[in-house]
């Protein structure tokens, strides 16, 4: 559960920082269907996210707060079609540096590349490599809400609560 609750939660915050740039397009409000691969990981994992623009409003929103107390650069840029990110933020004692490159549409498909470092190791985890891809399903399921994330096997979670129930930092 808790596994599934940090990829949930970092698929989030990855497009709100990336979405906090201000010419960067906005998902389309529906279900969209997230797969995540990691570096030297066997298996892929796929959720689907029912979001619309509060959704990831409120995460950009909450991730601005935490840059401020945590991230010593967090620069956002475009290079031709593609948008890059580079953060250095501290967490739990490690200097963690990332890297995500994201192409797409917004309104139909986007993949982000992810690399990070840990300095010093984090968990014993030197360094990371993820590829996000998603695609934009449709409207959402009946009953889903914004912010409802299903993946295969684990209890649904909204991330919407999730962040809402997070300890405001100082």
């Amino acid at each position: 559960m808790r596994y599934f609750a940090v990829i949930a939660a970092l698929l989030s915050a990855s497009f709100a920082a990336v979405a906090a740039t201000t010419d960067m397009p906005k998902r389309k409000s529906g279900l969209w269907e997230i797969t995540v691969s990691s570096k030297g990981a066997k298996d892929s994992h796929t959720m689907q996210q029912c979001i619309d623009e509060k959704t990831d409003d409120l995460a950009k929103n909450n991730m601005a707060g935490a840059e401020k107390q945590s991230c010593s650069k967090n620069e956002f840029r475009r290079e031709g079609t593609k948008l890059i990110t580079e953060s250095v933020c501290k967490m739990e004692g490690t200097t963690t540096t990332t890297k995500g490159v994201f192409t797409g549409q917004f309104d139909s498909s986007y993949k982000a590349d992810i690399r990070s470092t840990y300095d010093p190791p984090l968990h014993g985890m030197k360094e990371s490599a993820s590829t996000m891809e998603a695609k934009w399903l449709g409207a959402c399921k009946p009953g889903q809400k914004a912010g409802d994330i299903s993946m295969p096997g684990m209890p649904n979670i909204n991330i919407n609560d999730m962040m809402k129930n997070m300890p405001k930092r100082p």
